[in-house]
């Protein structure tokens, strides 16, 4: 993983960012406080599952344990899924985009001053696994990338879902957005990330070679498609692993992801 990095033990709170019951998400930071000089970064965790209520934040749980322990801040956020009132597209990606703007609140509120001190909140990374990689790519666009008090600086959309269009007869892809393709073909086009406009933040597409549930070819026509509209954007490929390697905390996906985000 690196340098080597001393451990920490590590603090977790639940914070709510909304009135319904999935609207909330848990801010892990180093319980023993951060030493003089290092800084702090923020790191969003967006899960995935198919946008449907199968699969929570706590899938995330040991990844977002291993950050903290690295002394990374970090906001593993649960979202209104298909099944729940109000989730499903667009009502998904709006909760996505409100526990971003928490940042400026509810987050920074929830961390000590000592610690809060030391966090660049400059240099956020929202980090995207599957599904959870579509969620994190697109709302950051629609937020180009700040919010009022953070600068988002890197997206890493971990096999993720990039071109809803592409993927529009999958039933998770139609059980999101509702209805059929070709019905609302305006839709799947809005909530795709590979259509969005170029936003001020620097996009790792990274995949697991051997994923079977996404190809690593999605990965790559979007990072070559997004480049040429003029998007900050690279392909990283993880060899050996597949689609679930990413919420394992002991594979070479999570310490790519970990090199990635420097901490």
């Amino acid at each position: 993983m690196g340098n080597p990095v001393k451990r920490c033990a590590v603090h977790r709170e639940k914070v709510e960012y909304g009135s319904a019951p999935s609207q909330f998400g848990h801010v892990y930071l180093p319980s023993d406080g951060v030493a003089a000089g290092v800084t702090v970064r923020p790191v969003v965790l967006i899960h995935g599952g198919y946008w449907t209520t199968e699969f929570g934040l706590t899938i995330e749980t040991a990844v977002a344990r291993l950050f903290a322990e690295r002394r990374a801040l970090v906001w593993n956020v649960e979202y209104r899924r298909v099944g729940e009132d109000g989730g499903g597209w667009p009502g998904t990606g709006r909760d996505v985009v409100a526990a971003l703007r928490a940042l400026d609140g509810p987050v920074r509120d929830a961390v000590p001053d000592e610690v809060a001190a030391q966090v660049d909140w400059s240099s956020v990374a929202v980090v995207g696994h599957s599904a959870g990689g579509q969620l994190a790519v697109w709302s950051v666009a629609q937020l180009g990338a700040r919010t009022d008090t953070c600068q988002i600086d890197q997206v890493i959309a971990q096999s993720a879902a990039l071109d809803l269009e592409r993927a529009g007869q999958r039933p998770s892809v139609r059980g999101l957005m509702g209805r059929p393709l070709d019905e609302i073909p305006h839709r799947y086009r809005e909530a795709s990330p590979i259509r969005q406009p170029p936003f001020d933040a620097h996009v790792v597409a990274l995949h697991a070679e051997l994923d079977t549930a996404i190809p690593v070819e999605v990965s790559r026509h979007y990072v070559q498609t997004v480049s040429a509209a003029g998007q900050s954007a690279e392909l990283v490929v993880v060899p050996g692993e597949g689609h679930d390697a990413f919420v394992d905390p002991l594979s070479a996906s999570t310490r790519q992801t970990i090199r990635l985000l420097g901490i």
